[in-house]
């Protein structure tokens, strides 16, 4: 497939220097602001409980079982920060006359991303909301689902109040920015539904068209491209600067990145839908150990907030460090470890790399471990050139880069090869970068 994209390459789309497109992201109180990260010293059973300003313990998960050395996370998104960082967005993007998109991963990120995705279209749509809240609830409209929800929900409504309702709606674009379209021609916006525009797929091909996205007319713009979670969204903005210095990929030359992806027994955020809630009422969230009653981790936190517990076992992480260097001695490849220096839980994770490293022949091989944003740039100087690199990711950076890579190469994701070696023998194989994590 990369010999054929070479002597047949896809349309990509020129970037320029004066381009304004660009990535907006927290720079507070999101879920990599708000982080704690433990490496266990033996077997534990713990559980999450809320202690609530009101004096009430309600447990949210009342057992998970965790082992010697397995990594847990505490982290949550503040309802407030997230708001008021819209707000913010919005704003700017009303004011220098660029048009708003939203990137999330409502899919796969089924339980707080959806949460993320409502508030974003109640604040957009903040006039006719604080007018109409109580009809909605009432009609029980989940703007969580966009407002798809909300126009079927009215659907049933008067006529002379169910056009009330789309006038109030339409009436907030006049003091709001243009939002990227799905379907211009049907009127289908970025906030129809939270998995229309999903953030590794919708990244990488505003990227390929040169940093633009569709207009309700039709025509491709520059766009604030709104992802509110921090923790991976800036290698997107450092690719974006990249293409705005040295101009557009080509794919007649570039080179190719191989991923080799932390995934093994729900590793990371992407195992964590059982163990993410939304907080109820204030208080104190604890990750508790159920034999001991020792506190392992605490955060405080609000009315709104999302708080969740990632976990990534010792043996998936053992695993993938094998991975990596079995791949990169086939390959003849560099190997970069894309792993933070300030975020806790890849500070615990960086700990144990350079530990297993060590438990394996690297003589010849050039193996590195470095910050996720140098990570790009390294990669991305090196692609252009026409060189490979294996990156080697934790569970989302791997689903994102699986999907921004062979998007830029090949033009589309589902032309690629994946393959996954399962801990317990034996592998999964498919075309295509979509499809499903394993659980073991």
């Amino acid at each position: 497939m990369k010999e054929y994209a070479r002597k047949h390459p896809h349309s990509m789309g020129e970037w320029s220097q004066a381009s304004r497109t660009h990535v907006a992201t927290m720079k507070e109180g999101d879920f990599y602001h708000g982080e704690k990260s433990l490496t266990l010293d033996r077997d534990r059973t713990v559980k999450m409980v809320l202690t609530t300003k009101s004096g009430d313990t309600v447990v949210l998960k009342p057992e998970v079982k965790l082992g010697k050395g397995d990594i847990i996370d505490s982290m949550f998104m503040s309802k407030k920060a997230l708001c008021d960082f819209y707000e913010e967005q919005i704003e700017d993007a009303y004011k220098t006359g660029v048009m708003l998109s939203l990137h999330v991963k409502a899919t796969m990120m089924r339980v707080s991303h959806p949460i993320v995705f409502g508030h974003a279209v109640k604040i957009f749509y903040k006039d006719a909301f604080e007018k109409h809240q109580k009809l909605f609830d009432e009609l029980g409209v989940n703007v969580n689902n966009g407002l798809s929800d909300l126009y079927s929900k009215i659907e049933a409504l008067p006529a002379s109040q169910h056009e009330e309702i789309i006038r109030d709606l339409h009436a907030c674009h006049e003091h709001r920015p243009e939002l990227a379209m799905v379907d211009s021609a049907k009127g289908i916006s970025n906030f129809h539904s939270p998995s229309d525009v999903i953030v590794d797929a919708s990244m990488p091909a505003m990227i390929r068209a040169g940093g633009k996205m569709y207009g309700a007319d039709g025509k491709l713009k520059d766009t604030k491209a709104v992802n509110p979670e921090s923790t991976f969204s800036r290698i997107y903005q450092e690719m974006i600067n990249f293409v705005k210095t040295h101009g557009q990929f080509d794919p007649r030359t570039m080179g190719t990145v191989p991923n080799v992806g932390l995934m093994a027994q729900k590793a990371e955020e992407y195992g964590s839908h059982d163990k993410t809630f939304e907080i109820a009422e204030a208080g104190v969230a604890d990750i508790v150990d159920i034999d001991t009653g020792e506190v392992l981790l605490t955060q405080n936190v609000e009315e709104g907030d999302i708080w969740r517990m990632p976990v990534v076992t010792d043996a998936a992480i053992q695993d993938w460090v094998k991975l990596a260097v079995t791949r990169g001695r086939e390959s003849g490849m560099n190997v970069v470890f894309w792993l933070d220096t300030e975020r806790p839980h890849e500070v615990e994770l960086r700990k144990k790399v350079k530990e297993y490293l060590q438990d394996h022949d690297t003589e010849g091989l050039k193996i590195q471990v470095v910050p996720q944003v140098w990570a790009m740039r390294y990669t991305l100087e090196r692609l252009i050139r026409g060189k490979d690199t294996i990156a080697a990711t934790g569970n989302i950076l791997r689903d994102y880069l699986t999907d921004l890579f062979p998007i830029l190469e090949l033009g589309t994701s589902a032309k690629m090869l994946s393959i996954v070696p399962l801990m317990a023998g034996g592998g999964l194989y498919e075309t295509g970068a979509g499809g499903r994590r394993p659980s073991t």
